[in-house]
């Protein structure tokens, strides 16, 4: 039996006739995931659903999707809305630039709101610079980032950890110095450069973050590094990541509409029920919901 419920724990929503997202709306930039002037178009709640229509979806967590710079909280502020009308999403995960002197108080705005659970800022750096989102490496080691960083366990809030996987060192330092704050790493690790090197240290890389018990992994946005994806060609990495945080530690996610460019939502969840197939009734369940539930308090 597949129909059981699931916690969508990393999606977007954004609309862009009445907010401003600059990667979505001044045209379509050299990116990690290629060309996604597809996507370049509003995506709302409806679209959502529709898309997971087939799943048993029951609940889901909204990730930061680039809204105004000028005004982060005005996601936070727009979705909460959007829950206290329809029920979605059940949690929020808004931007924040941590080593910015007034982050506080945008925590404070974000935390106003029932809904919001935590903080994403992606850290990846690369030197390709279609890949990179930052200009420098080992941002999450300077002192003036760390300071707002430790202003999450004060706000009980998490870190949606976004990175690739030479920074996985810095991020179990970074994870073992603030043992108090759940991390939860994003897309796998994003392993986008697939070279037999890369791959072998993107795994050495996981086992080693996963070494900090307060690190946990969504298993998601594969297809960003695999455009043309199956079923076998992402088992390893699905397996991989559960072997190295268990299964008490991993959940799946879509990461649409991102992932959409790629495959369907069906597509997707059914991929990680195959791949799952021989696991136990509650692993599964772990895996699907339970884990969502518990990291993101939903």
């Amino acid at each position: 039996m597949d129909d059981f419920p699931i916690i969508d724990p990393h999606h977007h929503l954004y609309d862009l006739e009445r907010h401003r997202y600059p990667w979505l709306q001044d045209g379509v930039k050299p990116i990690v995931f290629g060309d996604y002037a597809a996507i370049c178009k509003s995506y709302l709640l409806n679209d959502f659903l529709t898309d997971a229509a087939n799943q048993n979806l029951v609940k889901s967590v909204h990730l930061d999707v680039g809204f105004d710079p000028s005004d982060p909280a005005g996601e936070t502020r727009w979705l909460q809305d959007l829950a206290d009308r329809r029920g979605f999403p059940h949690g929020i995960v808004g931007y924040a630039d941590l080593a910015d002197p007034r982050v506080e108080g945008l925590l404070e705005a974000h935390s106003a709101h029932k809904n919001f659970r935590g903080i994403r800022q992606s850290l990846n750096y690369h030197p390709d610079p279609a890949k990179t989102y930052l200009s420098r490496p080992s941002v999450s080691r300077e002192t003036n980032w760390r300071s707002g960083f430790a202003l999450l366990r004060k706000f009980n809030l998490s870190f949606d950890l976004q990175i690739y996987y030479p920074q996985m060192e810095e991020s179990y330092d970074l994870a073992r110095t603030f043992p108090d704050t759940q991390i939860i790493l994003d897309h796998t690790g994003m392993p986008v450069d697939r070279s037999a090197e890369d791959i072998a240290a993107w795994k050495s890389g996981l086992r080693r973050l996963a070494e900090a018990p307060n690190v946990a992994c969504k298993i998601s946005g594969l297809g960003m590094g695999d455009w043309i994806w199956t079923v076998e060609s992402i088992r390893p990495f699905v397996l991989t990541a559960i072997e190295a945080f268990g299964v008490d530690r991993c959940m799946f996610a879509s990461n649409f509409p991102v992932d959409k460019l790629f495959s369907s939502y069906d597509a997707i969840f059914n991929a990680f029920k195959e791949i799952t197939r021989g696991f136990s009734v509650d692993d599964r369940r772990k895996l699907f919901h339970d884990n969502a539930l518990c990291y993101y308090r939903l």
